[in-house]
């Protein structure tokens, strides 16, 4: 038993197992059914519990590879994995040795440490919280019922079973809506339709048969178009079946395709974005401290004090709250989401939900309703008939058979316009005629025929069927209200008149009658003959009812849609066009495979439909639009668009999708509107704003302190602001910036995808920065001129032999610039967030405008309380409140000016 040369358990790699997989899927293809079960070893009666055994050992178990999820202390470990917070715990383990461990035992101060740790542990937990919450929706999703089958085993006849248990050998009872448990070979049936539409993309229900069908020379059909082979996760549509297993688990090609959900994922646009601003910010660090230290050391003296305030620098060019701010930014997203039932199963897909500008989408169950309808009944001139529509009911209607979807289409249709212009009277036919005799459906004839009689004795054949098949049985056509020879020239009419209905994306089938024909009560396929062709039977997968306007939704937001569909070019140009999809080029799965990845490349900006695909073939289209530097989004939710999921920068599917589509998505939508992905990109182009806007103006905003301090160091006697006080100042401001993920985003500024730029930040940071340096210098010039003498009653020259007076003189200094920092920091906010007027044409969220408005009220309060002599701060003087009035006034002025330089250089703002 078992001699076969098909795919054992776990041998080889990927490519290779389903190349020998498919391999063996012909062979047992060409191969007549009794010698597949001879091959197999399978009796009549089914297996023995030791031969189910003997397979299960051999072949393996039939489960298919899932992505496992990791377990939550690794889920935890993973979500303070992150490049910015390496960048804080770097400067964490500095401040440990130089504020800590080195310092002297009265000046140890572990509050750095302890600030940055709280700031890298908050951010982490809001991660893991986040994302477990979406993965524990994801996982509810998958809980189903224990999906069963039918199958034969010796002393127990037919058995229903977990599909877990069924084994290479295995015989299938399968009938109307079973989903087909593993790969099998039918080795009979009735009337039997399968639908593929998940494994192949094709939306119509494809035929199979039990003949076996050899090819001649090599061979190579793909697995679904084998015409013998039921393929696991494939549903019976229609008809009954009995089948025999050759292939389970991980060797069935449903199995294949899931196998590359154990691949680790690749760099996403979010993670190179990031990666690229964490290293720019490390570089800006690098430069900035040491030249700080080495300023501060030569000028002052003192080397320890100069490296303690160069730590201080590199903490105050780092954004501290990054990773919180960008994980609530992430969260925040997530819950807008969550309120159009939308779950988001890896938050770093929403911002690149929001960069992307390529859709790349299935097309069945996606673009379409992944069902049949009957379109048009039409006359061989192409006018609407309802004659045609009435003998294509009665031919449904009456059968004996089970009915397909095209049967039932046609049956609803008639019902749906029943006493209409286009229609006819449904209940007066079915109480008219009755079955007389019938030919049921064969893969051969390609037809089905049925005879009705009424009272009077009148008969009347009605044959329906594949076009050309339909016409071989006819010799007259009813052409313009007469019935006229079928001439060669009238039957290349009608062929190139369904040709262009299939143009159009339609399913044709052609209709025929005769009338009183002979054989009736013995018919057989041979009365077939001398009929009348009438006219056509058009069938359609329509699109959903929101994908044209999401479609241009998603072109008017800068995203363009393209077509992946292993279904024909035909019907997927034909979809486009109803839903508005300019198709400026087309490319067949044979062609795709003919190309290597720099010609593939090359074609792939100007083609829009990519039709008859198979799922390795989507995948490498999505790497050749991720090659050109487009941020790809993969919609879709059958088993062949799994890898391509995986392969986007994101990939999005529905509840209702195949369990392995499920597990590669990144984000689940709940009902089947595509109008919510639309939302979902402006909401992913929200957060990134919002995240942006925080790297950019505190970045710029910190740089500007610094270089202001750098400047300070060089001309004055003193620390313009200790390293204490320092970190305070960024602490206090980074708190404020935590209701950014809230604040309003301007219209224009979610027309367009956006990505991570370091670019666009360093030139930010060298427009933006040196303005406030510029009132910064001015500041000091103010404070140290003006305002510490009026305040202490001496310039600093002339306190030289007053070190109490000096120090006084210096904590005045420190707690002015405290302010005024604090205050243009937070004032850079509001003119930097919009291109428009700030606080008129465009006001931040009343969140952000009452931190900001409590930043500098908690800036003012600090040197004028308890807490001031500990800082190092001395109170303010009350004259200094209108000089503060007037320079906070000119930083707003000057900043209005350099944004609109900046704009008018670079076209954007943030």
């Amino acid at each position: 038993m078992f001699r076969h040369n098909g795919p054992a358990a776990g041998r080889g790699s990927e490519a290779a197992r389903r190349a020998r997989a498919l391999d063996w899927l012909r062979q047992v293809s060409a191969m007549p059914a009794e010698d597949v079960l001879r091959q197999l070893g399978t009796p009549e009666g089914g297996l023995d519990p030791r031969q189910v055994e003997l397979s299960r050992v051999t072949y393996g178990s039939n489960e298919v590879a899932r992505a496992r999820r990791k377990p939550a202390i690794v889920r935890l470990a993973q979500s303070f994995v992150d490049p910015f917070n390496g960048i804080l715990a770097l400067i964490a383990v500095v401040s440990l040795f130089t504020d800590v461990i080195w310092a002297q035992p009265g000046k140890r101060d572990p509050w750095t440490v302890v600030i940055i740790l709280a700031m890298v542990v908050l951010s982490s937990l809001l991660r893991f919280v986040q994302e477990g919450r979406s993965g524990d929706a994801a996982q509810a999703l998958a809980k189903t019922i224990q999906t069963t089958c039918n199958v034969e085993r010796a002393d127990e006849g037919r058995v229903e079973i977990g599909v877990d248990q069924v084994v290479v050998g295995d015989i299938l009872h399968l009938g109307a809506g079973d989903m087909v448990p593993a790969d099998a070979r039918v080795t009979s049936c009735r009337d039997l339709f399968v639908g593929m539409s998940s494994l192949t993309g094709e939306s119509v229900p494809l035929e199979r048969t039990a003949q076996a069908a050899p090819v001649a020379g090599t061979d190579s059909r793909a697995a679904g178009e084998l015409p013998n082979v039921l393929l696991m996760g494939s549903t019976v549509v229609s008809g009954q079946a009995t089948a025999v297993v050759v292939a389970t688990g991980a060797n069935t090609m449903f199995g294949a395709i899931s196998g590359q959900l154990g691949q680790s994922r690749h760099k996403t646009s979010y993670d190179e974005g990031i990666r690229s601003v964490s290293t720019l910010l490390l570089r800006l660090m690098v430069v900035m401290a040491p030249l700080v230290f080495a300023i501060n050391g030569i000028t002052k003296g003192d080397w320890l004090e100069a490296a303690l305030f160069s730590l201080s620098v590199a903490v105050g060019l780092t954004p501290e709250m990054l990773p919180m701010i960008v994980t609530t930014c992430l969260a925040k997203g997530a819950v807008d989401l969550s309120h159009d039932e939308v779950i988001v199963k890896r938050l770093d897909a929403i911002q690149s939900l929001g960069a992307m500008d390529v859709l790349c989408t299935d097309k069945t169950g996606t673009l379409t309703e992944d069902r049949v309808m009957l379109e048009r009944h039409l006359d061989v001139m192409g006018n609407v008939d309802p004659n045609v529509l009435r003998y294509g009911f009665m031919n449904s209607f009456y059968q004996t058979g089970v009915r397909n979807l095209m049967d039932s289409a046609i049956i609803r249709r008639s019902s749906d316009l029943c006493g209409t212009d286009v229609g006819f009277d449904v209940d007066a036919v079915a109480s008219e005629w009755t079955l007389v005799d019938e030919i049921p459906f064969d893969f051969e004839r390609r037809r089905a025929s049925v005879v009705v009689g009424d009272r009077s004795g009148h008969t009347l054949m009605v044959t329906k069927g594949a076009l050309e098949e339909v016409l071989q049985a006819c010799t007259r056509v009813r052409y313009d209200g007469h019935v006229a020879p079928l001439t060669s020239e009238r039957s290349a009419e009608v062929v190139a008149r369904a040709a262009g209905l299939a143009d159009r994306g339609l399913r044709v089938l052609g209709v025929a009658i005769a009338q009183d024909p002979a054989g009736v009560h013995d018919l057989s396929s041979a009365d077939e003959k001398n009929m009348t062709f009438v006219g056509y039977l058009a069938f359609l997968d329509p699109p959903k009812q929101s994908a044209a306007a999401a479609v241009a939704a998603l072109r008017e937001h800068g995203v363009q849609t393209k077509v992946l569909t292993g279904d024909s070019l035909r019907v997927a140009c034909s979809v486009c066009k109803v839903i508005g999809i300019d198709v400026t080029g087309t490319l067949e799965g044979s062609q795709v495979e003919l190309m290597d990845d720099a010609q593939l490349e090359a074609s792939v900006e100007r083609t829009t439909v990519f039709a008859k695909l198979t799922p390795d073939q989507k995948v490498r289209v999505v790497r050749a639009l991720r090659a050109r530097g487009h941020v790809v989004g993969f919609m879709g939710d059958g088993v062949n668009d799994a890898g391509a999921m995986r392969a986007s920068d994101c990939g999005v599917s529905v509840d209702t999708a195949a369990d392995v589509s499920k597990e590669a998505a990144d984000i689940i939508l709940l009902k089947k509107d595509l109008g919510v992905l639309e939302r979902g990109v402006v909401t992913g182009r929200r957060t990134y704003a919002n995240m942006n806007k925080y790297v950019k103006m505190t970045a710029s905003s910190n740089f500007g302190n610094i270089f202001s301090v750098l400047v300070a160091s060089a001309f004055l006697p003193f620390l313009p602001a200790t390293a204490v006080q320092l970190l305070l100042l960024n602490f206090i401001y980074d708190v404020a910036c935590t209701a950014i993920p809230w604040d309003r985003v301007d219209e224009e500024d979610l027309t367009r995808p956006r990505t991570w730029a370091p670019g666009e930040i360093s030139s930010f940071m060298r427009w933006i920065g040196p303005t406030s340096s510029v009132f910064d210098v001015l500041t000091f010039a103010l404070l140290f001129l003006v305002v510490c003498p009026a305040a202490v009653g001496g310039s600093w020259s002339s306190l030289a032999g007053d070190p109490a007076r000096q120090a006084l003189f210096a904590a005045t200094f420190q707690s002015c610039w405290f302010v005024e920092s604090m205050a243009t920091q937070v004032l850079f906010v509001h003119l930097v967030r919009t291109r428009k007027v700030p606080f008129f044409q465009s006001m931040a969220d009343p969140r952000v405008c009452a931190l900001d408005v409590a930043a500098v009220a908690l800036a003012i309060a600090i040197p004028n309380s308890p807490l001031a002599e500990a800082l190092g701060m001395a109170a303010l003087p009350v004259a200094y409140y209108g000089w503060l009035a007037l320079v906070v006034a000119g930083y707003a002025a000057l900043v209005l000016v350099v944004r609109h330089l900046y704009v008018s250089r670079f076209g954007r703002l943030l």
